[in-house]
Order: structure tokens, then sequence, then C-alpha cells
């Protein structure tokens, strides 16, 4: 055998094996960017594809906060609790991925996503067929669930110039206008906040802030 035979012979082994190693470390960091129970990206990576989109223009900022979900767990059990969030996310992300975007799970039953929304009646027309899809009832254990949602959103056509966290904190002020209103959605004008926040987000809302970006 040729010293250049016996070279590749040692070599390719040793390419197939950094190359499964490359893929098996692919897998794991895309598999931290995802919400190990739904799939959905989690914030970090949100935050990431959200300033991209962002950066195009005529994007919405959609934060979502369901209705019911303590009674749900409480009744039901904490595994009928998951189950409907496996089911709101999926739902969400397809609708997401039709209207051109992005969604997220930032923790317990709060969600959000980035749409593109060429026109407020867009957006409109999209919150309530959102509403409607996540809205419909599912079987747990060979019984009938429901659960219910708040939508708040923002769009920003270029003028707003808005950051994410800005965004974000109005889209969340918008949402609690909508559970004040016992759900439904609402679309927030403007970037000037109207509500007390703590580290960008409502005073007595859980979770981590938005932060300056």
């Amino acid at each position: 055998m040729s010293q250049s035979m016996a070279a590749l012979s040692v070599a390719l082994p040793l390419a197939a094996g950094w190359s499964l190693h490359s893929l098996r470390l692919r897998r794991r960091i895309e598999a931290a960017r995802r919400d190990p129970l739904t799939n959905l990206m989690c914030r970090e990576a949100f935050e990431a594809r959200a300033g991209r989109d962002l950066r195009k223009g005529l994007t919405s900022v959609v934060v979502i906060d369901l209705d019911g979900f303590k009674a749900l767990n409480d009744t039901h059990g904490h595994a009928a609790g998951d189950v409907g969030l496996v089911i709101v996310a999926a739902r969400l992300n397809d609708w997401a991925i039709r209207m051109g975007g992005c969604a997220a799970r930032l923790g317990g039953d709060e969600f959000a996503a980035v749409i593109t929304a060429a026109h407020h009646v867009d957006l409109q027309s999209a919150l309530e067929d959102l509403h409607e899809t996540l809205c419909e009832p599912f079987t747990f254990d060979g019984q009938r669930v429901e659960l219910g949602a708040s939508l708040g959103a923002i769009r920003d056509d270029g003028d707003l110039a808005g950051t994410l966290p800005a965004l974000m904190r109005r889209a969340d002020e918008a949402m609690y206008v909508a559970k004040e209103a016992g759900g439904g959605w609402y679309v927030a004008e403007g970037l000037t906040p109207v509500r007390e926040t703590v580290n960008g987000r409502r005073a007595g809302r859980p979770g981590a802030g938005w932060g300056v970006a």
C-alpha cells in the first residue's frame, strides 16, 4: 500500500468520527435552544430570530397568556396541563409559520410570536384567527377540556423603530388589557408604556424582564 493510500485509510475514519461528533454537537446546541416540553424556541433563540425579523420591517410582536390553565391543572392534574401546553404550542407554531414568523415558549403558560402583517387589518384578522384556534377544546383521558387565551400585540411598520424589549413590553401590556376584559385580543398603539413595570414587565407579572437592547 502506498503512503498516500495509507494516510487516506487513516484519515477517513477520523473525518467520519469528527463529522459524527459535529452532528451530535449541533443537535445538542439546537436542543438547548428548544423548550423540552413543547419543542418551541426558548427565549434566547427567539430573541435572536425576532431581532432579525424586526430589521426586515412590517413585523408584529404577539404575547399570549393562557386563561384557565391553573384550573386545568387543579381539576385534571399536571399531565393534562402538559398536554394542553403541547397542543397550544403546536397550534401557535403552525399559525406563526403561516404568518411568515416564528413562535416561542417564554415560560409557564406564556408564549410569544413574531409575524409579518402588512396592514393593521391583517394583524387584527390574524389575531382573531389565532384566538379561535387556541381556544378550540381538546380531549384528555376521554374528557373534553377547554382553555382560553389572552393575546396582546403591537405592529412595527418601520415608523416605530422599536427594539424587541420595547415591543414585547407593549405587547405584554396589551395582553393584560385583553385578560382584564375576559380574554380575546388587543393591539397596542405606540411604544409609550401605560402601566408600571418591573424590569420591563408589568408589575406583579412573573418571569424575567425584557432588558434594554
